[in-house]
């Protein structure tokens, strides 16, 4: 190879054509952020201490308030700190770090709510055998498999992208590091990493939506052969939340990593909706439609407001 000064530092452009509206992309996203993190906190906070609510749905709810505490805490910070005026340049172990959580993180979301779908057809279709079907220790090894599988996926991601030379430029066309802005300023041969990232984020969203859809369809056919109206409309309501979740969570990573062609501005709106915005509406989204979840959430805020006085 020819003799070359790589890189230490890369730096973070931002979101491509907003120029100027660095106190208003602030103000958006801390307004998201903070509400993001108390939102889940109060989610896994009202599971924790309620014991109607240790059932397999609400431990898997529980793991998915944990990630999205921890998901949108990967590109946030740093933003929010070049939209004040801070330096807009990340290390290079910075970046690999942020490509490594976000996949990390991306990646369990994805495993878990295949885990929460298959969660839903023991209810529906197998209530007599559900406890059986998702003891304790199904649950607990489903959970572990979901961590392990996506540390995996995202370690082999990282390990392609960054045993690559970079030797400048050094400027990421986005708000954090993540393959399709980052691949492209490596100075070597770039096919295997392109394909295989492809491939690796492809297969698994794809297997992952495939078994969430064999388990809806199962699911749809047994609400459908339910007689009652009111237990049809009962077992669709436990089901309504993950499916809004789904599609928020499904969409993105199908318009940024699933399509041939890149649209820098696109990517970074449709990745601050996956990154910053869904992870704040998943709380919303699973407490407004449950009775059981606005009960917990009642009784934990009650608690709050009576302990001072205590």
């Amino acid at each position: 190879m020819r003799n070359c000064t790589l890189v230490t530092e890369f730096f973070l452009m931002g979101i491509p054509h907003t120029a100027g509206m660095e106190r208003l992309l602030f103000a958006l996203f801390l307004f998201f952020y903070l509400l993001t993190l108390p939102g889940n906190l109060l989610i896994l906070l009202a599971i924790l201490t309620s014991s109607s609510l240790h059932t397999p749905m609400y431990f898997f709810l529980g793991n998915l308030s944990v990630l999205d505490i921890f998901f949108p805490s990967v590109s946030s910070p740093k933003m929010m700190l070049y939209l004040t005026g801070h330096s807009h340049t990340i290390s290079y172990q910075g970046c690999a770090s942020q490509l490594f959580f976000y996949h990390f993180l991306g990646c369990a979301e994805c495993f878990l709510y295949t885990v929460m779908a298959y969660d839903r057809f023991a209810a529906i279709c197998h209530p007599l055998r559900y406890t059986a079907i998702m003891s304790s220790w199904v649950c607990s090894s489903m959970t572990v498999a979901t961590w392990m599988g996506s540390c995996l996926h995202a370690s082999v991601l990282t390990f392609l992208i960054f045993k690559l030379p970079y030797c400048g430029p050094n400027e990421v066309d986005n708000f954090f590091c993540d393959i399709p802005v980052v691949l492209p300023l490596a100075c070597a041969d770039t096919s295997l990493a392109q394909a295989v990232s492809f491939i690796n984020v492809g297969l698994v969203a794809l297997v992952c939506f495939l078994l969430i859809l064999m388990s809806y369809s199962r699911i749809v056919i047994a609400i459908l052969k339910i007689r009652s109206s009111a237990g049809r409309r009962r077992a669709f309501s436990t089901c309504s939340a993950h499916l809004t979740s789904i599609l928020l969570f499904y969409g993105p990573v199908v318009l940024i990593y699933l399509r041939p062609a890149s649209s820098p501005w696109l990517d970074s709106v449709v990745q601050v909706l996956n990154n910053i915005v869904t992870p704040s509406l998943n709380p919303l989204i699973y407490s407004l439609r449950n009775k059981e979840v606005k009960v917990a959430l009642r009784k934990v805020l009650t608690q709050g407001m009576h302990t001072p006085g205590e």
